[in-house]
C-alpha cells in the first residue's frame, strides 16, 4: 500500500508539472532603446533554460509562447541583456540600455553591420565628428594619419581634388591600385578623374558633414564578397540619419583663409648673388678647362648677360660707365645700384613668390540639417555651400549640396527608404599646374626662376605697364621687352592664368532606393537599387592677348561627361539563434553594376568676342571634335554565412563569383572568397579573475580577391582610329588587345588581436597581414616594330605583407574632463617574385629610374651610385658598376651604370593625435608621420645645376661648393661647361620621412543654461587649423605628395601646393 501511495503521488506530481509546462501563454511586447525611446529591431528574445526564441522586427515588436512563471532574456548587439520574469503577464515591454563601456561596438561591413567582438576581419573605423573637423573640400583628404594601413598621398593641393589612398600597399603594376568607395551600401565609382584636369571624381560631390562615420574594410574577410571591385580594400560611407523622435536643427558655418602650406627651397632671393655665383660658373668653366684667368674673365664678362651664350639674357643693375659689372673678386661692382633703364623699359626684378601668392584667398562654409524621427518613420535632410578659393588666381571649388535621406515602415513586415543627394560644384582648375617643366604652370616658374628677373613690364620712368584694355602688363622674357630671359623664355603664367578662365560645371546625383521585406521569422529580403549620375560640361577659355594664344587669336575648349552607374542589389538574409547558444547568420544574393560613359568634346580658335568661351564664338576652320562611349558591366552571386557559439566562437566565410566585361567571354567570370574565425578569449571562465581585461579576441582570415582594373575598358579586343584620308575612311592602329588576359588575383591573410584593457581606457588592434597577387595585369612593352608599343598580359606576382598596430586611450576621465589619445602604425614590404620569363632572363624591367626585379619592390630605385666629390678636382664621382661588384669611380657620367639601389617605400608610417574636452573647451591636435623612406628630390637637382641652366634659380646650398680652398665638401664645383641637367644619380635620392601638422582645433560650448533662453540646445565656437605644415629633410619638400621613387621630372616642388587653411565658425543646435 505505501509503495502504492508513493506511485500515485510521484504521478500526480509529473501530470501538475505537466499541466503547469503546457499551460503556455502567448506574450507580446516592444522592445526599445532606453536613451533614445527607438525600438530595437531584430533583437533576440528567448526563453531561459529552453530553445524557444524569437527576434522582434522593424517596430521593436515580438510575439512568444511562453509559461507565466517562466523568465524571458532579451539582448542584442551593442546592448546590455536584460532578464524579466513573465509574473503570469500577457504584455511585457522591456528598455535596453547602451552597454555601459562605449567599445566603439558596432561597425560597418559589407552589406550590413557586426559587433567589433564577433567581427573575423579588419576594418577601422572614423567618426564623422573628426572628419568634420578637417576643413577639406574632399574626405579622402580627411583620412591623413587616421587609419592604420592606409597611405594618403595627393601631388595636387588645388580645392575640391582627390587624394590617392592606398589600402596596405600596393598590390597591381598596372592595374588599379585604388579602393571601392561605397555610400550607404551602394557602390560606386568615384575616381573617375583621368579625363581631365578638372574632373575630380564623384567623391568630391559628398559633404564632409553628411557622412556618420568612415570605416575601412582591409582584409579579404571584410571585402572579398565585393568582388572585383574590392580587391583593394573598401571605403565604407554611412551618411547620418535622424537619431531622437524630437526634431534636431543644426547649423554649422565657418569662414577662413588659404594659404600655400609648403614654401620653396631655400633659394637665392638676392639678385647680386645670383650674378656673382653665375659669374663663377662661367669662369671656371675656362679656367678648368685649359684658359688663362684673363680669358676666363673675359669669357665670363661677355657670357653673362648673353641668353645665347650661357647667361641669363636679363640687367637690372646700372653699371658706372667704363666700370666692370662683377669685379675679379666675384663680387658685385660695389657702385652698381639695382635697377636699370635702356631707355624705352626700365629693369628690376620682383620677387614672383610674394607677388603671387598668400594674397587673401577666402574660405567660407555653411551646413544646416534636420533631422527627426516618429514610430515608423526617420527623415534626415541636409544643406550645404562651400566656396573654397584657390591660391593661384582662376583657381577655386564652388560646391552646392542637397541631401534627403528617409526610412519608411510602411507595414509591420515592410520597410522601404531613399537617400538622395544632388550636388552642383564648378571646379575651376587651371591646367598644367601639376606638370613638370610647363611654361604654364606658375608653381614650376615661381620656384625655379631665377631672382633677377621682373614680373612685370615696366615703362622707362619705373611705372608699371598697362595697355590699352587696363591689363596690367607681364615680362613673358621674350617679346615683351629688349631682354630674353634664358629661363622660360615666352611664359609668365601669372598673367595668363588671370585671363584665361577654366570651368567644370558639374552635377551629381547619388541615390539609393530599397524595401526590406519580412518573410518569416528571421527571413529577410532586401532589394536596394543605387543610380550614380553626373553631368559635367567643362569650358575652357584661353584669351588671346598674352601667352600661347595670341598667334590663333585666341582659343576655346568645350567638353560635355556623362557618367550613368546603377548598381542593383538582393540580398535574401536568415538569422537564427538555436539552443541559445548558437547563432547563424547567412546571406545569400546577386548584384550587378552598369556604367556608361560618354564623351563629347570640341575645341576651335580664332575668337570673335575675347571673353566668351563657347565654340560658336570660334571661326577657324575645321574645328577639332570628338565623340565616345565607353561601358563597363558587372554581375556577380554571393553568399556568406557567420555563425558563433555563446558569442565567444566565431566563424565566417564568404563566396562570390564574378563577371566583368573588360575580358573575353571564355576568360569573363571569376571565383573569390574568404574564410575567417575569431576567438573571444575574454569571455572564458579562466578570464574571469583577470580584471584589468575587458575583451580580448584573437582572429585570422584568409581569402581569395580578384582585379580587373585595367584601365581599357576592352583590353581583350583590338582598337583602331578613324580618320579622314582625302575623303575617304583612314584606319590606325591604337591599341593591341589580349583575348587571353584574365583576373588578376590576391591571396590575402590576415591574424590579429583585439583588445581593451584597463576598464577600457586602453584600445588597440595588432594585425598581421599578407596579400601576395598572382596573374598581375601588366601592359608589356614589345619592339616598336610590332606596330604597337604594348600589350596587356598576365605576368609575375607580388608579395605585400606587414604589421599594424592601432591604439587609442583614456588618459583622464572626471566630470569635467576627458583626455584621449591616439596612435597608429604600420610597416609593410613588397616584394615581386615572379615575372615573365622575357624580363627575368634580362634582370628585370628596368626604366630610368626604376627596376623590377625578382626580390625588389614596385619602388626600387634604379640610378647611377654616387660617390661623392673628387677633391682634387671639384667634380661629381660615381661608381662604375656597383650591381656586378665594380667600384671604382669615374667622374664622367656615360660611364656608369645604373644600379639597384633598394625600395625606397617607408618603412614606418602611421598617424597619431590628442582630444581634450575640460569645463567645455575642446582642444584636438591630429598629426600623421612617416620614417625610412626615400624620395628623388628632382626639384633640388635641377636647383643644385652647376651653372649650366643659367636663369634657373639655386639653392643657397650652392654657396657651399667645392673650391681648392675647400676640398672637403659634398657639393661639387662650379662649372658652367659640365652638363647636369636631368643627370640623376643616388645623390638627390633623399629621405622622405616626414611629420605633418593635419589639423589642430579649439572649442568652447557655452553652458546650456545660457542658450537655453535663446531656444537653442547647445552652441559651439571654434577655431582650426588645417594642414598647417609639415617637418621633412629639406625645406619645401613635401614628401606627402607620393609614395617614394621619383624622378628628375616626377618628384620634387613643382606642383600645385598644399593649402594650409585657417577658420573660425559656429555651430548651433536646435
Amino acid at each position: 500500500m505505501k509503495k502504492i501511495k508513493l506511485f500515485l503521488t510521484g504521478l500526480l506530481f509529473v501530470l501538475t508539472a505537466g499541466l503547469s509546462f503546457a499551460q503556455n501563454r502567448q506574450i507580446t511586447g516592444t522592445v526599445i532603446d532606453a536613451s533614445t525611446g527607438e525600438p530595437v529591431a531584430f533583437a533576440s528574445v528567448q526563453l531561459k533554460g529552453t530553445m524557444t526564441g524569437t527576434t522582434t522586427n522593424e517596430s521593436g515588436k515580438y510575439t512568444i509562447n511562453a509559461p507565466g512563471n517562466g523568465t524571458l532574456i532579451f539582448s542584442f548587439i551593442g546592448y546590455t541583456t536584460v532578464e524579466v520574469a513573465i509574473n503570469n503577464q500577457n504584455v511585457v515591454n522591456v528598455s535596453l540600455s547602451p552597454e555601459a563601456v562605449n567599445l566603439e561596438d558596432i561597425v560597418v561591413v559589407a552589406y550590413g553591420t557586426a559587433k567589433k567582438s564577433s567581427f573575423t576581419g579588419s576594418a577601422s573605423t572614423v567618426k564623422g565628428s573628426k572628419i568634420a573637423e578637417r576643413s577639406v573640400s574632399n574626405v579622402t583628404n580627411a583620412l591623413a594619419g587616421q587609419v592604420a594601413g592606409v597611405q594618403v598621398t595627393s601631388n595636387n593641393g588645388q580645392p575640391g581634388t582627390a587624394a590617392t589612398i592606398r589600402i596596405r600597399g600596393i598590390g597591381s603594376m598596372s592595374a588599379s591600385n585604388a579602393p571601392l568607395y561605397v555610400v550607404d551600401g551602394v557602390p560606386y565609382d568615384g575616381t573617375i578623374s583621368a579625363i581631365n584636369p578638372q574632373d575630380i571624381g564623384t567623391i568630391s560631390a559628398i559633404n564632409p558633414q553628411d557622412i556618420e562615420s568612415l570605416t575601412v574594410l582591409k582584409d579579404a574577410a571584410a571585402s572579398a564578397i565585393y568582388g572585383a571591385r574590392g580587391a583593394n580594400g573598401i571605403v565604407l560611407i554611412t551618411t547620418k540619419k535622424a537619431t531622437s523622435k524630437d526634431a534636431i536643427v543644426t547649423f554649422d558655418a565657418k569662414w577662413g583663409t588659404n594659404s600655400r602650406a609648403i614654401p620653396n627651397y631655400d633659394v637665392m632671393t638676392d639678385p647680386a648673388m645670383y650674378y656673382e655665383t653665375l659669374y663663377r660658373a662661367l669662369y671656371n668653366a675656362k679656367a678648368y678647362n685649359g684658359s688663362s684667368a684673363a680669358a676666363a674673365y673675359a669669357y665670363a664678362d661677355v657670357a653673362l648677360l648673353d641668353d645665347k651664350n650661357g647667361g641669363v639674357g636679363y640687367m637690372v643693375y646700372t653699371v658706372p660707365g667704363g666700370e666692370k659689372f662683377i669685379g675679379t673678386n666675384f663680387k658685385l661692382n660695389p657702385r652698381a645700384t639695382l635697377g636699370y633703364s635702356d631707355g624705352e623699359y626700365y629693369y628690376i626684378p620682383d620677387n614672383w613668390y610674394d607677388e603671387i601668392f598668400d594674397k587673401g584667398n577666402l574660405r567660407s562654409e555653411y551646413n544646416f540639417s534636420v533631422s527627426g524621427s516618429t514610430d515608423k518613420l526617420n527623415v534626415y535632410l541636409s544643406a550645404g555651400y562651400l566656396n573654397d578659393s584657390g591660391i593661384v588666381s582662376g583657381s577655386g571649388f564652388e560646391r552646392f549640396t542637397t541631401r534627403i535621406k528617409a526610412d519608411y515602415q510602411a507595414k509591420e513586415w515592410l520597410k522601404i527608404g531613399a537617400n538622395t543627394a544632388y550636388t552642383y560644384y564648378d571646379s575651376k582648375a587651371p591646367g598644367s599646374q601639376t606638370d613638370w617643366g610647363s611654361s604654364g604652370n606658375l608653381f614650376y616658374v615661381t620656384n625655379m626662376i631665377a631672382p633677377i628677373y621682373p614680373m612685370y613690364v615696366r615703362n622707362a620712368d619705373g611705372t608699371i605697364k598697362v595697355d590699352n584694355r587696363g591689363i596690367t602688363v607681364y615680362d613673358f622674357g621674350g617679346s615683351s621687352t629688349n631682354f630674353t630671359r634664358s629661363f622660360m623664355a615666352l611664359a609668365n603664367p601669372a598673367i595668363t592664368l588671370k585671363l584665361d578662365k577654366y570651368h567644370a560645371y558639374t552635377d551629381v546625383v547619388n541615390s539609393k532606393w530599397y524595401a526590406t521585406a519580412n518573410i518569416i521569422e528571421g527571413l529577410q529580403f532586401t532589394a536596394t537599387v543605387g543610380a550614380n549620375i553626373r553631368n559635367q560640361r567643362s569650358n575652357n577659355l584661353y584669351n588671346q592677348f598674352y601667352g600661347a594664344s595670341v598667334g590663333s587669336q585666341g582659343a576655346v575648349s568645350v567638353r560635355h561627361y556623362r557618367e550613368f552607374g546603377v548598381n542593383q542589389q538582393y540580398l535574401l538574409t536568415y538569422k537564427k539563434n538555436i539552443a541559445t547558444n548558437h547563432n547563424i547568420d547567412l546571406l545569400v544574393g546577386y548584384e550587378s553594376y552598369n556604367l556608361k560613359l560618354q564623351n563629347l568634346g570640341g575645341s576651335n580658335t580664332k575668337l570673335y568676342n575675347p571673353y566668351i568661351g563657347e565654340l560658336s564664338n570660334a571661326i577657324q576652320i575645321p574645328p577639332s571634335v570628338y565623340s565616345y562611349t565607353d561601358t563597363y558591366t558587372t554581375q556577380g552571386i554571393l553568399a556568406r554565412a557567420q555563425y558563433d557559439f555563446k558569442e565567444k566562437y566565431f566563424l565566417s566565410a564568404s563566396y562570390r563569383r564574378d563577371a566583368s566585361s573588360r575580358f573575353h567571354p571564355d576568360k569573363r567570370w571569376g571565383n573569390f572568397g574568404s574564410i575567417g574565425g575569431a576567438w573571444l578569449i575574454s569571455k572564458e571562465n579562466f578570464m574571469s579573475s583577470i580584471n584589468w581585461i575587458d575583451m580580448l579576441k584573437i582572429k585570422a582570415s584568409y581569402g581569395i580577391q580578384g582585379n580587373d582594373n585595367l584601365g581599357n575598358y576592352y583590353a581583350y579586343l583590338d582598337q583602331f582610329t578613324v580618320t579622314n584620308s582625302s575623303g575617304d575612311f583612314s584606319v590606325a592602329f591604337a591599341y593591341k588587345g589580349n583575348k587571353d588576359i584574365t583576373w588578376e588575383t590576391s591571396y590575402a591573410f590576415n591574424g590579429g588581436v583585439d583588445f581593451e584593457l584597463f576598464g577600457s581606457k586602453l584600445t588597440g588592434t595588432v594585425e598581421y597581414f599578407s596579400r601576395k597577387t598572382v596573374d598581375l595585369l601588366y601592359n608589356q612593352p614589345v619592339p616598336i616594330s610590332l606596330g604597337y608599343s604594348s600589350i596587356p598580359m598576365n605576368v609575375g606576382s607580388i608579395v605585400n605583407n606587414g604589421v599594424e598596430l592601432e591604439l587609442n586611450g583614456t588618459i583622464l576621465k572626471t566630470n569635467n574632463i576627458l583626455w584621449t589619445a591616439n596612435f597608429n602604425a604600420t610597416h609593410y614590404k613588397n616584394k615581386i617574385t615572379d615575372l615573365a620569363e622575357t624580363p627575368k632572363k634580362a634582370g628585370g624591367i628596368k626604366g630610368s629610374n626604376y627596376i623590377y626585379r625578382i626580390g625588389g619592390s614596385l619602388y626600387n630605385s634604379y640610378l647611377r651610385k654616387w660617390a661623392g666629390v673628387d677633391p682634387e678636382t671639384g667634380k661629381s664621382l660615381y661608381y662604375v658598376d656597383p650591381d656586378k661588384g665594380d667600384m671604382t669611380t669615374t667622374d664622367d657620367y656615360t660611364k656608369a651604370v645604373q644600379c639597384d639601389l633598394g625600395s625606397t617605400l617607408a618603412k614606418v608610417y602611421g598617424g597619431f593625435g590628442t582630444t581634450i574636452n575640460a569645463f567645455g573647451f575642446d582642444l584636438s591636435i591630429q598629426l600623421s608621420y612617416q620614417l625610412g623612406g626615400k624620395l628623388y628630390d628632382g626639384s633640388y637637382e635641377q636647383l643644385m645645376h652647376q651653372g649650366d641652366d643659367p636663369g634657373t634659380n639655386w639653392s643657397m646650398d650652392i654657396l657651399k661648393a667645392w673650391t681648392p680652398e675647400k676640398p672637403s665638401t659634398k657639393y661639387p664645383r662650379l662649372d658652367a661647361s659640365i652638363d647636369t641637367y636631368q643627370k640623376q644619380s643616388s645623390r638627390f635620392l633623399t629621405s622622405s620621412d616626414y611629420l605633418s601638422f593635419n589639423n589642430v582645433m579649439l572649442g568652447y560650448t557655452l553652458p546650456k543654461n545660457l542658450v537655453k533662453s535663446l531656444k537653442l540646445s547647445t552652441v559651439r565656437i571654434y577655431v582650426s587649423g588645417d594642414n598647417l605644415g609639415v617637418i621633412s629633410a629639406r625645406k619645401g619638400l613635401d614628401p606627402r605628395q607620393s609614395l617614394g621613387l621619383g624622378s628628375s621630372t616626377t618628384s620634387g616642388n613643382y606642383s600645385y601646393s598644399a593649402m594650409r587653411t585657417i577658420s573660425a565658425g559656429i555651430s548651433l543646435s536646435f
